[in-house]
């Protein structure tokens, strides 16, 4: 029951994700961040099988930091996220990806931007997105409440709502998810909203 959102606002963009790892029946850990900071700049958020979603968004993490290295400059956001979608179109074709993915980044030239990506290599350049179960909820609070000039703190708070609904609301919710931001002073985690702890490891 994954669920990964994000919105844009005021000069930055966001991402949430539930941190769940579940197979069957079985959470194996409830600690998994699955938003990927790509670079300096750019956040990866990703649903789906989760070999799937950890060698995708690895491959284009270390293809974004060769393009750099090669070049001496880093691919804008747009240009990530066309090399994303144009990795997934090739994949469709011969072993697919199954991984939805929210890409979020900042640019000098142009702001803050938010990019759809399915598993079918749709691309979208977006205000608002969500993907898995708990889109259901946070797409429709998001219409409802969802301003382009909001300021983070206003973001956040609506990231919350979405989370609340999604708890209450989905019959087998994930408890735990993490929230990543990325703006002018660069791409980092903003908070953890935990209300299931892993157990420890016993050394029995």
């Amino acid at each position: 029951m994954e669920c990964v959102f994000g919105m844009v606002g005021n000069g930055f963009s966001l991402v949430v994700a539930d941190s769940s790892a579940v197979h069957s029946i079985l959470v194996h850990k409830s600690n998994e961040d699955k938003i990927m900071i790509l670079d300096s700049h750019k956040l990866m958020g990703a649903s789906g099988e989760a070999g799937d979603r950890a060698q995708f968004t690895e491959y284009v993490q270390k293809n974004v930091a060769l393009y750099q290295f090669r070049n001496g400059i880093p691919l804008t956001t747009a240009a990530t996220a066309n090399f994303t979608r144009g990795e997934l179109a090739t994949a469709l074709r011969k072993n697919p990806y199954m991984v939805n993915i929210i890409l979020a980044g900042y640019d000098k030239e142009t702001g803050p931007s938010l990019y759809y990506i399915d598993y079918i290599a749709t691309l979208h350049k977006v205000d608002k997105a969500a993907f898995g179960y708990g889109s259901y909820f946070s797409l429709a609070m998001m219409d409802r409440h969802y301003r382009k000039d909001m300021t983070v703190e206003e973001a956040v708070d609506l990231a919350d709502k979405c989370i609340m609904e999604i708890r209450s609301r989905l019959v087998v919710a994930p408890p735990n998810f993490v929230i990543k931001i990325v703006d002018k002073d660069g791409a980092r985690e903003y908070a953890w909203r935990e209300s299931v702890k892993d157990a420890p490891v016993s050394n029995i």
